[in-house]
């Protein structure tokens, strides 16, 4: 569950304060899933924390203070207080499927958007410097 802080920790709240010791938070666990195909993930989902009050829990039993969750969270925390519901999601991996469709050995021949060493799409010159001017039509 650690891994993931996004995840909604099963008994909620209440799992997470009462958990005491490290054998007992380690015990924690969330609604998470990953499919495979042949040895491969091709799919990874779960249910979504939605509660501002479990994920500052979260993070808190992390090491983290509130103001760094608030800092790097903000904006969907904001958001949470307008009433998110409870929600769960999966994301497919569409070039691990592609990848096991045309028995390719390597991902990276079924990457849509190949990186470099560097992290740079050198296709597309990304990322790349933004101008003030493009900055100022943003707002930003």
């Amino acid at each position: 569950f650690g891994h993931n802080p996004f995840g909604m920790p099963k008994g909620g709240i209440e799992a997470l304060e009462s958990a005491t010791t490290d054998t007992e938070k380690l015990a924690i666990v969330a609604d998470q899933f990953d499919m495979v195909m042949n040895g491969y993930e091709i799919c990874s989902g779960g249910v979504r924390n939605h509660n501002p009050a479990v994920l500052y829990k979260v993070f808190d039993l992390l090491g983290f203070s509130e103001s760094y969750v608030e800092e790097k969270f903000g904006a969907m925390l904001n958001a949470f207080k307008y009433g998110a519901p409870p929600h769960a999601g999966c994301a497919f991996g569409v070039d691990r499927i592609l990848m096991e469709l045309i028995d390719e050995t390597n991902v990276r021949e079924t990457l849509a958007f190949p990186k470099n060493g560097s992290g740079v799409d050198v296709m597309m010159d990304s990322p790349s410097t933004v101008d003030s001017a493009q900055l100022k039509e943003l707002g930003l």
